[in-house]
């Protein structure tokens, strides 16, 4: 399946998107020894397991992209999951907007929500009877526990521990009600979820980012809910479930969940199920060093897509801010897909938290647009994103054919101001309107410059199309100006007037050779005719 819309590019070849740890210690073996023999024992799959509960942003990007790399330099797979569970929380129409994002930013997954795959289906709410089976054998091996306290009294422990100025937690009550207290619970009708018991001993895990992490979870929170009243399992039961079932080898994600990886570790224990190897990627932080925010408006990849923002630069841009590739990140330079998967290295992801440098992401944009317009198979795709945005730029202009849209104009643009803007929308602000506009028929007259300007439109029609060029017209200009005795200053601001009906702009000799021999001699006759 090939990228579509604005993924449907590439440098060199549309739809490229196609194309294909730290170390530690642990009796004795270093964690890239350990990485080796896991890999050859197992296949390797990783899985992005968002929430439909609002807009894809750089830190799921990040995460997704990671775990899109890490499958594709070792020939493994990479899975899309939609963790729907918390049914109040989801919006329709997000996981259709999540899937569209990844497909524009060129990361494709083999199995997902809507081709299916060996192990699906691929959206939580699609499996809750396999949470249903696999609860019960926790309740019955005695690792999981029915919990019938209320709102109420959850609510009166919170209030009681805040007072005494301890952690607020479930004080595991239900854990100690024999076979007949529950049996009676039942009887009565009485609302029940279902919890895990966590275990008293802390154990330590390895996480391939960070090393080893040891956390005792049992001292800040009770027993955790897994199965809610409602019959829906919560993030982490169904989490370690679908992880197991999905054979996922490896868990790449945000390091907030770290905290939660050894609940996560004990429920697979408990289910006699081996874990897979985690590593945790570290936060993303704005320019000057606060966290990032999903309430922040710009970092919503909806956001880069309008702002004109091309696929690759975001990539490149968003893995500034956290390591994982081999060689120092040569910011001039724009990582293709293929590099970006060559040169991915687990091992060298940062444990410390980046910081975003906006500047560069415009820097990115640009060498990419540069890279595209070198390669005609991209002109295409060029012609047909430049034309909609003029078309939406100016719908007053739509129908009266006055716009300058044939390919080979847009295509000459682009290639003279690729140096000029940083993305394709800034071909539509007020400075280069003249570019698709005739401009206001300008009244000259008034400066008494009728006869200088018939006079270099006859001039100019004679002057072969191939010396429209910026050096030659400058030096031509300037000898104009001087033998019929007007200031080169006040010709130069009419000829402005005249081609662009702007006061500011390109240079005149360079606004010349883009508009081209027929577009430069039409815009001076309507002002003489």
């Amino acid at each position: 399946m090939d990228p579509t819309c604005d993924s449907k590019y590439a440098s060199g070849q549309v739809g490229r998107a196609r194309f294909y740890h730290r170390k530690f210690s642990s009796h004795g073996m270093t964690g890239s020894l350990l990485q080796r023999r896991f890999f050859k024992k197992y296949h390797v799959r990783v899985r992005f397991a968002p929430s439909p509960t609002g807009h894809l942003h750089l830190g799921g990007l990040r995460t997704a992209l990671y775990n899109y790399l890490f499958a594709r330099s070792n020939n493994g797979t990479f899975i899309l999951r939609i963790e729907d569970t918390d049914q109040t929380r989801t919006i329709p129409g997000a996981m259709e907007k999540l899937q569209d994002d990844l497909l524009w930013a060129g990361i494709i997954s083999e199995e997902d929500p809507i081709r299916g795959g060996p192990v699906g289906p691929y959206k939580q709410s699609s499996r809750l009877e396999l949470y249903k089976e696999q609860v019960l054998k926790l309740l019955e091996n005695g690792s999981a526990y029915y919990c019938f306290c209320t709102e109420k009294r959850l609510e009166l422990l919170r209030k009681e521990a805040m007072k005494c100025g301890q952690v607020p937690k479930y004080d595991n009550r239900c854990r100690h009600f024999s076979k007949d207290e529950v049996k009676e619970m039942f009887r009565k009708n009485s609302t029940y979820c279902i919890r895990f018991k966590l275990s008293s001993t802390p154990e330590s895990f390895n996480d391939i980012v960070y090393g080893e992490i040891l956390h005792d979870i049992a001292k800040t929170e009770g027993d955790p809910i897994i199965i809610k009243s409602d019959g829906y399992p919560t993030y982490h039961f169904a989490n370690v479930v679908d992880d197991h079932f999905m054979e996922i080898s490896h868990v790449l994600r945000g390091v907030e969940w770290q905290v939660s990886t050894p609940k996560h570790i004990m429920l697979y224990k408990a289910f006699g199920w081996d874990p897979p190897i985690y590593g945790h990627l570290p936060l993303i932080l704005n320019a000057d060093g606060s966290k990032l925010s999903k309430r922040q408006g710009d970092i919503k990849i909806e956001s880069f897509r309008k702002q004109g923002i091309f696929p690759l630069a975001l990539l490149n841009y968003v893995i500034g801010a956290g390591g994982g590739f081999h060689g120092d990140k040569e910011y001039q330079n724009l990582y293709s897909y293929q590099e970006l998967i060559k040169r991915f290295d687990v091992n060298k992801i940062k444990s410390s938290s980046g910081k975003l440098m906006p500047e560069k992401l415009l820097e990115f944009n640009k060498l990419e647009i540069a890279n595209l317009a070198r390669n005609e198979k991209n002109h295409e795709f060029l012609i047909e994103k430049i034309k909609k945005l003029v078309l939406e730029a100016f719908p007053e202009r739509k129908n009266d054919g006055s716009l300058q849209l044939d390919d080979h104009h847009i295509i000459t643009t682009l290639k003279w101001a690729q140096n000029r803007i940083s993305t394709l929308n800034d071909l539509v602000k007020k400075d280069l309107t003249f570019l698709w506009v005739p401009p206001s028929v300008p009244n000259i007259e008034q400066v008494n410059c009728t006869d200088a300007i018939k006079l270099l439109n006859t001039e100019l029609a004679e002057i072969d199309a191939i010396n429209y060029q910026t050096c030659w017209m400058v030096s031509y200009l300037e000898d104009f100006a001087q033998k019929h005795r007007i200031p080169f200053p006040i010709l130069m601001k009419i000829l402005r007037s005249v081609l662009s009906g702007a006061k500011v702009g390109p240079p005149v000799a360079e606004m010349m050779e883009i508009l081209g021999k027929d577009r430069t001699l039409l815009r001076l006759q309507r002002c003489v005719s």
